[in-house]
């Protein structure tokens, strides 16, 4: 009877896609379905207040702008000022400003918090109709190697939802249910551990007039904006390090040191963590109709503000294999996403990864030793020197692929 009782509670529904997760992977994917009329429904596990507030990725890439411009989407979800196209590295105090603007037409990157595009691309999403469930319980897979898959889960009153759809799309990040919804040895896990720990300090303090990458013997820091009033700020630090060994004294006294700036305004500190910095592929990124985005797929190390970028990325070839299948019975997109997705991804894992290495080997040599230390120095060098070296850098860091990002290769 009990049995019974509960399937009678259960509410069966049915979309085109199920959307796990409302971050800025699941988001974009659901407003792109959205504005080319393909119906979506998007589950998230926590609240939409805690969803609203998350802060981590502070740039939105020249790419990205460009795609959320594709889709009439920029002037709605951007918010903050655009990137000017400077970024600094301090070098032992010395000041070297590189031009990572890569002289293409289009608008730049954009000076946006993740938290202020997940507010942007909620509210846009839910004007246009869209619907965005928060607070979901016990989300189950099931048949995704079959023509409909269902997904399950317990909404806030305890009652049982069961969707039917054509597709599922992962966003949910590298802990969530759909990854590990893939039976094992489907998926091919390449990780890489860098040895570096950091210390990441959100303040309320002025932010830098340029993102800043400082070098020093006494390790690497780095100071980005996060608004106008709002900082964020980076220290390496040993990899199991914990936040407690850092009270707010020696977080500035560290700072005002590595970025060779005695005079550095502190102000409140309302959010420090530590974590190790890694790097981490899945490959494919699908498993019958389960896709995979974002950070449910890879992770790749801070460097270069890749992380969420990969993810506007995947959503935009998502979304149009998609929408391709629905509207012209077309399945390419949806036969090459992880293909073309782990193109661009291993491409900005390697450029993430030479970053990484060169900003922290040629400071302190404890750990690479000076030979090491020297070649990263050149590195450097050679970018501050290089007009072509430069050139290179500034196509990496603005995200634009010639090869993926022209008109006739992405179907626009």
């Amino acid at each position: 009877m009990a049995q019974a009782e509960r399937k009678l509670d259960e509410v069966p529904e049915s979309t085109t896609v199920v959307v796990i997760g409302a971050g800025p992977a699941g988001l974009t994917v659901a407003s792109l379905l959205r504005r080319c009329g393909v119906d979506s429904i998007v589950l998230e596990r926590r609240s939409r207040q805690h969803v609203a507030q998350r802060q981590r990725a502070g740039i939105v890439e020249s790419r990205a702008v460009r795609m959320f411009a594709s889709w009439g989407l920029a002037d709605l979800v951007l918010g903050g000022p655009p990137h000017d196209g400077i970024l600094e590295f301090r070098v032992d105090g010395k000041s070297h400003l590189v031009d990572d603007s890569d002289g293409s037409e289009g608008p730049g990157a954009r000076l946006c918090p993740q938290q202020v595009l997940v507010q942007k691309l909620t509210a846009t999403h839910l004007a246009d109709g869209g619907e965005v469930r928060y607070e979901t319980a016990d989300i189950t897979l099931h048949d995704l190697t079959g023509d409909r898959p269902t997904v399950s889960y317990r909404s806030a009153d305890g009652t049982v939802h069961t969707i039917t759809c054509a597709f599922v799309a992962g966003c949910d990040g590298e802990h969530g249910v759909t990854r590990a919804a893939v039976p094992d040895g489907h998926l091919t896990a390449h990780t890489f551990d860098h040895g570096i720990g950091w210390l990441t300090v959100l303040a309320d303090a002025p932010p830098p007039a340029h993102p800043l990458l400082a070098v020093s013997p006494h390790g690497f820091a780095a100071h980005f904006p996060r608004g106008p009033h709002s900082s964020r700020y980076y220290l390496q630090c040993p990899p199991d390090d914990h936040p407690g060994a850092w009270p707010d004294s020696r977080v500035w006294d560290a700072l005002r040191t590595r970025l060779a700036d005695p005079a550095l305004t502190a102000g409140p500190i309302t959010d420090r963590e530590t974590f190790r910095l890694r790097s981490l592929v899945h490959d494919p990124m699908q498993y019958g109709r389960l896709y995979l985005v974002g950070d449910a797929a890879h992770i790749v190390s801070p460097m270069g503000g890749k992380g969420m970028n990969l993810a506007l990325y995947d959503a935009d070839l998502l979304a149009r294999a998609v929408r391709d299948h629905v509207q012209h019975h077309d399945d390419t997109g949806l036969r090459t996403y992880s293909e073309r997705c782990l193109r661009r991804v291993w491409s900005d894992q390697e450029f993430s990864h030479w970053l990484t290495r060169t900003v922290h080997d040629a400071g302190d040599d404890t750990h690479c030793g000076p030979f090491l230390r020297n070649l990263a120095r050149a590195r450097l060098d050679r970018l501050f020197t290089s007009q072509t070296a430069a050139q290179a850098f500034a196509e990496l860091m603005t995200g634009l692929d010639p090869a993926q990002d022209h008109p006739a290769a992405t179907g626009r």
